[in-house]
């Protein structure tokens, strides 16, 4: 029920930016908005464990369904700019049809998808092991998996305050493709890794690697498509990103149970490796993009 309540919001949502900051500064609302959110993955584990510890898992869920009463409440003081809808002529299919045409026959379009797709797919099944990584391979406990998981949240939030601090950046092209190399390269040096401060640096960076690559795929998505096809279009975007996360959980986690979580996680560090080599020598014109 969860996942249908997504999956209405989170189109809608990216969908949504354009109507409240200009279009020149979108990149950075996308960014501040992933900064809030990775700001969040820090700091919410830490909350919710001392809850946790205090009075037990019920209130956990308790006090994070009554958070968003204070979401509904921004929602309703919002003051937008009204807007003039064009009268719908054609049924819902066929304008779904019509959304998807557009995006798969729009080269540049095409591949901004893919990359979060491919990314949610393959790369960050990582993320699925870490709490077995945390005890199984670095010998720790519950206390390294905290800290893994804070470090890669904390490299995903500097990565969103530095786009954001960026301004008008015009090389977003040139950055989305330097996120796509690093993330695979420092994943890489993860799965070889058994030194604890070495691992919790890697995390950063590829939190860095990835927040990058997603805020950029966005940002670029958002300013290159039509806006009579805005909604479609970052519905397809949302499935790709987030549809492709539970099914590459779930591949990554079976494989890992026949061949080990660092052979897999390497696996899918060469396979992310490659497709970002795929988009470097076919897609040229995606690290010109402004």
């Amino acid at each position: 029920m969860l996942g249908i309540a997504n999956a209405f919001d989170a189109p809608a949502r990216q969908a949504f930016v354009l109507e409240l900051v200009d279009r020149s500064a979108m990149t950075n609302a996308i960014a501040l908005n992933s900064s809030m959110f990775n700001g969040a993955t820090v700091i919410g584990p830490a909350v919710a464990g001392i809850t946790y510890a205090l009075v037990g898992a019920a209130w956990c869920f308790t006090i994070n369904g009554l958070s968003f009463i204070a979401v509904i409440i921004a929602l309703l003081l919002m003051h937008l700019k009204p807007m003039v809808l064009a009268p719908r002529t054609e049924g819902a299919l066929t304008q779904l049809k019509a959304g998807l045409r557009y995006t798969t026959s729009h080269p540049v379009l095409r591949v901004l998808i893919l990359v979060p797709g491919v990314s949610s797919l393959i790369g960050l099944g990582y993320v699925t092991l870490l709490p077995a990584w945390s005890v199984d391979v670095l010998g720790g406990d519950a206390a390294t998996n905290g800290l893994l998981q804070a470090a890669r949240g904390i490299g995903a939030l500097l990565a969103a305050l530095m786009i954001a601090s960026l301004g008008n950046f015009n090389r977003r092209g040139a950055l989305l493709t330097l996120g796509t190399f690093v993330f695979p390269v420092f994943l890489l040096i993860f799965t070889v890794s058994r030194y604890i401060p070495l691992t919790v640096f890697t995390l950063i960076v590829i939190g860095w690697g990835m927040m990058v690559m997603f805020n950029m795929a966005n940002a670029l998505a958002q300013s290159t498509l039509s806006d009579e096809y805005r909604g479609r279009t970052m519905s397809l975007y949302t499935l790709m990103y987030w549809g492709g996360m539970p099914v590459g959980a779930l591949w990554v986690g079976a494989l890992a149970d026949r061949i080990g979580a660092p052979l897999t996680v390497g696996i899918t560090a060469v396979l992310s490796l490659i497709f970002a080599f795929l988009f470097w020598i076919f897609m040229p014109r995606l690290r010109k993009l402004a």
